[in-house]
């Protein structure tokens, strides 16, 4: 009695259109059982392939296969029940799920019928189900596109990531394979990726009424100098375009490298003197680059002094040249040490690690060959005294 009861609620909730357009949950409480559902149970169609589609839900109820099958198919066409794209005629949803499926009409292009009063069954041993379904004859609606941005204008340095949101929609009667692209600057890469997603892509297709979104993300040429950049992303299908223009607003940010003014990386240094060791920074970036300070961390007892320790500024392709003494340490070891030299900015530094081969003085060979020396004569002294006796 009570799958009765509920077989009779569901065929006069059928009788509405809210009922019917609903494709996630009855507007009743307590509801249990499998149910068969057209969001749209009335549509217009064109020969000769459509595509229709159904929802099978499953409300509270245990898994229980359905057969599916139609009557009412008008003479000359031809009615197959399509899951996952193949042709299916039962299928089973678990408790509480929703499979998606379609209903395929293969309709000749003379047929003398230009409607049909279908219905879909769905039989189990519990679930009984007859949805009606009314199909008209028309003409396939234009193929049609449409592409909104998200975010229309973006801003950044040229090291920054960029990525535009895009929802492309199929206003068309039937599912489209849709081409991506856009024209952009000369030097610029642009890849598409479906939303969150990292895999680059040329085309996806979208449903007939669907939307999809996509990112467009622009790569910058090295060297891009700063200014206001347009992107125009297109997609296309069955020979109709759909554009977007973007824009792109790149920012001047300075870059900084740091070298020497022969090119050389290394050098000599004696223990306890001076030594200049010429430096050259260059702002190989877009923007001025203020303020830039100079530092180094001298291995210990090391001293190093830079001259101009801050400069002011350096415009983009500039240079300037920078005099640094280091001094090692009166008691420094013979042999090499790093220095590392760091020009920095806001938003860019540079570092030139410089190699130091310390010698000692040559005033301590001389002293030391004197000692040597006398020493020498000493034992020759006491040889030649002690010898004779």
């Amino acid at each position: 009695m009570r799958n009765a009861f509920l077989a009779a609620t569901f065929f006069l909730l059928l009788g509405s259109a809210s009922w019917a357009a609903d494709n996630t949950s009855p507007a009743i409480g307590n509801v249990q059982g499998v149910y068969l559902v057209a969001p749209f149970p009335a549509v217009t169609v064109a020969a000769p392939t459509a595509s229709i589609a159904l929802k099978l839900h499953n409300y509270a109820a245990p898994p229980e296969e359905v057969a599916l099958s139609v009557t009412g198919v008008p003479p000359g066409w031809k009615a197959e029940f399509l899951g996952n794209g193949q042709p299916v005629t039962a299928a089973m949803a678990g408790t509480g799920e929703t499979l998606d499926l379609q209903l395929r009409l293969d309709i000749p292009t003379d047929s003398k019928s230009n409607s049909a009063e279908l219905v879909l069954h769905a039989d189990g041993h519990e679930a009984k189900v007859n949805l009606p379904l009314h199909v008209a004859l028309g003409n396939d609606l234009p193929v049609s596109l449409s592409l909104k941005p998200e975010l229309p204008a973006l801003k950044g340095s040229p090291s920054a990531a960029f990525s535009y949101n895009l929802t492309l929609q199929n206003e068309s009667g039937k599912d489209l394979l849709v081409s991506l692209g856009a024209d952009a600057p000369q030097g610029f890469q642009v890849s598409y990726t479906k939303q969150y997603d990292s895999q680059e892509i040329s085309s996806l297709p979208v449903k007939a009424g669907e939307s999809v979104t996509v990112s467009l993300k622009p790569h910058l040429p090295d060297g891009v100098v700063a200014g206001t950049y347009q992107i125009d992303a297109k997609v296309s299908a069955a020979g109709v375009e759909a554009s977007s223009p973007l824009t792109l607003q790149i920012v001047g940010q300075p870059k900084l490298a740091l070298s020497t003014k022969d090119g050389r990386l290394s050098g000599e240094a004696e223990a306890g003197k001076a030594t200049q060791i010429a430096l050259v920074v260059t702002n190989t970036g877009t923007a001025v680059a203020q303020h830039i300070t100079m530092s180094t961390y001298p291995p210990s007892n090391w001293k190093a002094d830079f001259d101009p320790k801050t400069i002011d500024k350096i415009d983009p392709n500039g240079k300037a040249n920078v005099t640094v003494t280091i001094t090692p340490g009166e008691k420094a070891v013979a042999g090499d040490y790093m220095n590392t030299f760091t020009a920095s900015t806001e938003g860019s530094s540079s570092n030139a690690d410089y190699r130091v081969t310390v010698t000692t003085s040559t005033m301590w060979g001389i002293v030391g060959i004197i000692i040597i020396a006398a020493a020498l004569l000493a034992v020759l002294g006491a040889v030649a005294r002690f010898g004779r006796r």
